[in-house]
């Protein structure tokens, strides 16, 4: 029984950032958002349609299993309220299916739809716990929605902790993206059940470093605080790019890489202090020498998250 019908609301315009989560050793727990947006514009109308531009222009417009619109519906569903048909106008930056949060923005964005369409009045927490219940980890969706760097965790079923921290310093950021895509659900696959301890305090170690290395400008810490046990060895072989650019740590220009998100793109943290064009071109050279094809995108944190 649906509840009784308001009047329409009015359009909605939604701007939600690429992430890239994990960052090394803090898996499953810390993201970034980088400034690439992924831009939707939606309003009431007969029936759902929707018109896309940008990156994966083919896999936006498709109206059947779109990941937005799936959202939208079972959020209004659940809460009992009516599903207002939606014409929607995509523009798209984020690569799909590539570890750059896609599935984090698109659900944040059917349920930020759901709520605007269907008066729910969710806060912060609810709207980011519910993208993490979805997704099956917090990270990607509390960056996407926050912005900057943000640490998080589940609290309960239905609600996210979440802290966010401003990076200290420049951060420039080179995106590594191959042609293939990955899934998460392969990625984590590979995963082994138990973890050793000594690969436990290692990775917490780390993930202690790296958080110090953002907050104090610690540009010098970031390659160890980059090592990872958990996720990335078990990884590298689906994605190959991986172990090609970690052979760069420490050259002139890069700080270091980890996998962004499950893979198979990779972040490059750059020197800020070293030509940002000449790097690039370094790292090109090297991808190309082992034999692989990526697009180099540069990019950078982003401290605004989700806006209107």
């Amino acid at each position: 029984m649906y509840k009784k019908k308001s009047p329409r609301p009015s359009s909605l315009h939604l701007a939600l950032p690429a992430t890239s989560a994990n960052l090394g050793p803090a898996f499953d727990a810390a993201a970034l958002a980088m400034d690439l947006y992924i831009t939707i514009d939606a309003r009431p109308a007969p029936s759902f349609s929707i018109k896309a531009s940008g990156r994966d222009k083919e896999i936006c417009e498709g109206v059947q299993n779109n990941l937005i619109l799936e959202t939208y519906r079972e959020i209004l569903q659940a809460q009992s309220a009516e599903i207002v048909p939606l014409s929607l106008r995509i523009k798209n930056e984020i690569p799909i299916g590539k570890g750059c949060g896609s599935s984090a923005a698109a659900r944040l964005t059917g349920i930020a739809m759901a709520n605007h369409f269907g008066h729910l009045c969710w806060t912060d927490a609810q709207i980011i716990g519910e993208a993490a219940r979805r997704e099956h980890h917090p990270d990607n969706a509390s960056a996407c929605w926050m912005g900057g760097l943000t640490v998080a965790r589940m609290s309960g079923e239905a609600e996210a902790q979440v802290a966010s921290i401003q990076p200290k310093g420049k951060w420039p950021l080179l995106l590594a993206i191959p042609d293939h895509a990955l899934s998460t659900e392969e990625a984590r696959r590979v995963l082994p059940a138990q973890y050793s301890r000594a690969d436990a305090v290692a990775n917490i170690q780390n993930s202690m470093f790296l958080l110090a290395a953002f907050t104090q400008g610690r540009h010098d810490l970031l390659s160890s605080a980059l090592e990872d046990r958990i996720h990335q060895p078990y990884r590298a072989p689906l994605c190959p790019l991986l172990p090609s650019l970690k052979e760069l740590t420490g050259t002139p220009g890069v700080l270091g890489s980890a996998l962004s998100g499950a893979g198979p793109s990779v972040i490059i943290f750059l020197d800020p202090r070293s030509p940002a064009r000449k790097t690039r071109q370094s790292v090109a050279a090297h991808i190309t020498g082992r034999g692989l094809r990526a697009e180099l995108l540069p990019t950078k944190i982003t401290l605004r998250g989700a806006h209107r």
